[in-house]
């Protein structure tokens, strides 16, 4: 089992162009979508978060029961459910603005027993890392976890409004890299950190998988492999969610080579690469395809 941890929340997606022009509510958050389309996908995964009872916090359950997504590591609570409205540019890419305050899912708890002796990897990363006080029990659970020689994902999604001292908040980044098996980010993530590939190989990632949407991705590897793979074109209706079918299509993709430890990563070959980065590159496609998260099926990425 994969279990993803972090938020839930709702997308606000705007319905034309002009600041009033309506907004869609669309289910949404970064793990969450990572959630849904490993659950899609049918790797079997569980969603580890606190999600409000509210009205928008029960359709979020609801998505994750269709798809195949186990529950039983989600905290309920009153809190309203954390709010994301969108902005649109010309190229589908999207910018936020959050409605988080004293929300459900940043008042998520450190559970107090490990993950199941079944859960093969963890995912983490975007807001939940970022809000407290949740994100301080986001932060034990990937240090206790990976301590235990779970494989572990980190994807930052870098929310430059929600960050109020960038300074503190890379350090942090960079003192959670020893707990980190595979590192990936975009771009635009990448330049806001700072720091290199190289930098961050050496300080712990098995292999850093490095995206730039319609430039493709590229994976860098401790033991020294680069491959690169080239994005499949497609009419984007926006890139919502296209980052994390990228995390979702690579977990099940290693898990398939059986690469979801640190050490199988490292020493994953160029073709076994290659095929891992392809099958993300399609599945972000196709989510780039339509519009907000709404990630692809297995039977869609049928050869």
């Amino acid at each position: 089992m994969i279990v993803v941890a972090g938020e839930s929340l709702i997308d606000l997606v705007p319905q034309g162009t002009g600041a009033l022009a309506p907004l869609s509510p669309r289910l949404g958050g970064g793990p969450y979508n990572t959630a849904v389309a490993l659950g899609r996908l049918g790797a079997r995964t569980s969603f580890c978060s606190r999600v409000s009872t509210d009205g928008f916090g029960e359709a979020l359950v609801d998505g994750l029961r269709a798809a195949g997504v186990d529950t039983s590591l989600v905290q309920r609570g009153p809190e309203p459910t954390t709010l994301a409205v969108a902005a649109l540019g010309a190229d589908g890419s999207a910018g936020y603005g959050f409605y988080a305050q004293g929300s459900a899912d940043r008042l998520f708890e450190l559970p107090a027993a490990p993950l199941p002796s079944g859960v093969r990897a963890l995912a983490l990363g975007t807001c939940s890392l970022v809000l407290e006080p949740g994100a301080s029990a986001y932060e034990a659970l990937l240090r206790r976890e990976a301590g235990r020689g779970l494989f572990t994902l980190l994807d930052p999604n870098i929310r430059a409004g929600l960050i109020p001292d960038p300074d503190a908040y890379r350090a942090r980044f960079r003192s959670w890299l020893p707990y980190v098996s595979l590192l990936k980010l975009s771009q635009e993530d990448a330049a806001w950190l700072g720091g290199s590939v190289r930098e961050w190989l050496a300080a712990g990632p098995a292999a850093v998988v490095l995206t730039g949407g319609a430039e493709g991705m590229t994976v860098r590897t401790r033991g020294g492999a680069v491959v690169d793979a080239a994005a499949v074109r497609v009419e984007v209706a926006d890139t919502i969610g296209a980052g994390d079918t990228v995390n979702a299509a690579l977990l099940h993709r290693l898990s398939a080579h059986g690469a979801l430890s640190a050490q199988a990563v490292a020493a994953l070959g160029t073709a076994a690469w290659t095929d891992t980065l392809a099958f993300a590159a399609r599945a972000a496609a196709i989510t780039c395809s339509r519009p907000g998260a709404d990630p692809p099926y297995a039977t869609e990425l049928a050869p």
